[in-house]
């Protein structure tokens, strides 16, 4: 039986939401609080392709830190993916949560059907 992992934020709605449905359901799930325990860029990079998304679709856009940084500004082409990952891993507020990782698959668990991910 493959593995859930779900980068959880207790702070966040959302992020409990999905933290409850995978706690009643019979998988093994490790939750990492990605506050605590940042991804490295690398990290990142994996989980992101995982899901089929680039860093800047997976950024909270209201958060302070993203705002501060001007990443709104930022380039959004291949060659901008390394300074998207690194602010992200150094500043993990920005990071889109909560994001739920199932073998090749992951998924950001804020809309309606996130559940598919673990068929």
């Amino acid at each position: 039986m493959e593995e859930v992992v779900i980068w959880h934020n207790t702070s966040c709605s959302k992020s409990r939401a999905a933290h409850t449905e995978l706690m009643e359901i019979d998988l093994p799930t490790t939750v990492r609080d990605y506050r605590e325990d940042p991804p490295t860029p690398e990290e990142l990079a994996e989980v992101l392709a995982k899901a089929g998304l680039e860093p800047w679709q997976a950024c909270r856009t209201k958060e302070a830190e993203y705002r501060f940084l001007g990443m709104a500004d930022w380039g959004r082409e291949a060659a901008d993916r390394d300074r998207w990952l690194a602010a992200m891993s150094k500043h993990p507020r920005i990071i889109e949560r909560p994001i739920v990782i199932r073998g090749e698959r992951a998924v950001i668990a804020r809309q309606p059907g996130w559940q598919s991910i673990l068929d």
